[in-house]
């Protein structure tokens, strides 16, 4: 049994036991394999994510974009595993803060916490950004007005369309797992469709003459050793990981779903599976269809890599473009309602815990959700995003890049907790030292290389969208003052309560899975 301090027993938030079921007020059962794979990739949201990073990851390798893509996939199966195990043997809303605080004491723990609620908030930014983008465009493409789609350049129609659209997002979320669910099952339907659709398309036409710059299949776009250097390389997989992110909310359902032990960890490896064989298909078409270069539909187009398929749609799909915008609106719109169940379960738990004030670990009674954690998640991303919309117009680039650096951070720090909890069972088995030790370990290991050399190169103030202050680059700066901002948080929690510093989450027994 794994227990947190001496307090255990009471039940208040703040010393509540480890590993009990569903303490925390949510809603048992909730959700089942096939449920949990539609909130993950919805929350991966596959057809903004490429629409977002195909263009600064195509700018980084270029051809080598698949190989690149291929390459991303592998930590993140890795790192799976070890969530798998760590769900088996210990299933916690808090995910990333409650194993790493087991594995590695409180404070490591709060930072690993906090790199994934800053993830989720700048995605969440990213995606009311999106949304907005395509919202216009596809109004646009209704009416035939072409100044419709320049209002998402209007800044205060921007911001305020962004806020409505977080607003019913929130809602959504606060409704509880049964109305995302419902929510879910036709959006992500639609854009995967929608994304196979675009995909064949892109081959007839290359396979036809009249492509943009038709680039027939090469196997060397699967090698990652023609990546020019290990920086872009490096690059490209910081942004990969982006394209990957999100599979792990999966788990943050654990004490919701239908099997807590053995339901989402399922859930993440199929969430993933489907999603590379899909990013595969699209990237391929893509890439055969634009190439690289820097014409007009070039992936190497600087003006089109923000929005690869606002440019794309067109060209490619004819009088049918507008599905593609109603693709990545329902995909961004759908995935900001999804994506917030992370952040808010998280701080639930934190707060359930004492790691955070005691209002965090409110519930509410009617639809068993963390309420007042899901209000301060969408209230936070809504400052965040119109602060960086008026400073930076450059902003979905270098937050995408920024988020790289968090995901590859918390992912890396989580499967390195698995190690060390499982350290002294890893050799039961093969299967448990591939599992428990192996696999975590490989994927964390690669996902912290990856971190530090993102943030070496970001220090360039030619990287990500060429933004700069005082000569460095905006993405180094937004990454700093992130972690800056943890540290500040997490010490002022500490006057806070400093009790919950004080103690470990000591593990007594390693629970076999």
């Amino acid at each position: 049994m794994t227990q947190i301090g001496s307090g255990a027993a009471t039940g208040a938030p703040g010393s509540a036991p480890a590993g009990t079921d569903h303490r925390k007020g949510l809603s048992a059962g909730a959700i089942g394999t096939l449920g949990a794979v539609v909130i993950g990739v919805s929350t991966i949201a596959p057809a903004y994510t490429l629409s977002g990073a195909v263009g600064p990851t195509a700018s980084a390798v270029g051809e080598h974009l698949p190989a690149v893509l291929i390459v991303g996939f592998i930590p993140m199966l890795l790192v799976a595993l070890g969530y798998r195990q760590l769900n088996r043997a210990m299933p916690d809303s808090g995910t990333t803060f409650t194993w790493a605080s087991r594995a590695f004491g409180p404070w490591i723990g709060w930072m690993g916490s906090w790199c994934l609620l800053a993830s989720t908030i700048l995605v969440l930014s990213n995606l009311a950004g999106i949304a907005v983008d395509f919202f216009y465009l596809a109004i646009s493409q209704l009416t035939g007005l072409d100044w419709i789609a320049d209002l998402t350049r209007n800044v205060p129609v921007n911001i305020l369309t962004c806020l409505a659209f977080m607003a019913v997002a929130a809602y959504i979320s606060y409704r509880g797992l049964e109305a995302t669910k419902a929510f879910q099952y036709l959006l992500v339907s639609f854009q995967m469709l929608v994304l196979v659709w675009f995909s064949v398309v892109a081959f007839r036409h290359v396979g036809s003459g009249t492509a943009f710059d038709a680039t027939h299949f090469s196997w060397d776009w699967f090698n990652p050793f023609g990546v020019e250097t290990f920086s872009a390389f490096a690059a490209g997989i910081a942004l990969s990981v982006f394209i990957y992110w999100g599979w792990d909310v999966v788990l943050t359902m654990n004490e919701e779903s239908k099997g807590t032990t053995t339901t989402p960890g399922k859930a993440a490896v199929l969430t993933i599976l489907v999603v590379v064989g899909l990013y595969t298909l699209v990237t391929l078409a893509t890439l055969s269809y634009a190439g690289v270069s820097t014409g007009d539909f070039g992936l190497g187009n600087p003006d089109i890599q923000e929005n690869v398929f606002a440019a794309l749609a067109g060209p490619v799909m004819g009088p049918f473009a507008i599905l593609i915008s109603l693709a990545v609106l329902s995909s961004s719109a759908s995935s900001l309602q999804s994506t917030m169940i992370s952040p808010a379960r998280t701080m639930l738990a934190m707060g359930h815990y004492g790691a955070l004030s005691p209002k965090y670990a409110k519930v509410s009674p009617k639809h068993q959700t963390p309420a007042y954690a899901t209000i301060v998640s969408v209230v936070i991303a809504a400052v965040f995003y119109a602060v960086m919309r008026v400073i930076s117009e450059n902003v979905l680039w270098d937050t995408i890049t920024t988020l790289g650096m968090m995901v590859c951070f918390y992912y890396g720090v989580t499967a390195l907790a698995c190690v060390w909890y499982f350290r002294a069972e890893a050799t039961a088995s093969v299967g448990s030292f591939i599992n428990k030790l192996l696999a975590p370990l490989l994927g964390g290991i690669l996902l912290l290389i990856f971190f530090f050399q993102t943030a070496w190169d970001s220090m360039d103030p030619a990287y990500g969208s060429g933004s700069e202050i005082g000569g460095v680059g905006l993405v180094f700066i937004l990454g700093v003052l992130i972690f800056v901002l943890g540290v500040a948080a997490m010490l002022y929690q500490h006057r806070r309560n400093p009790e919950f510093f004080r103690r470990r989450f000591e593990t007594t027994e390693h629970p076999t899975a």
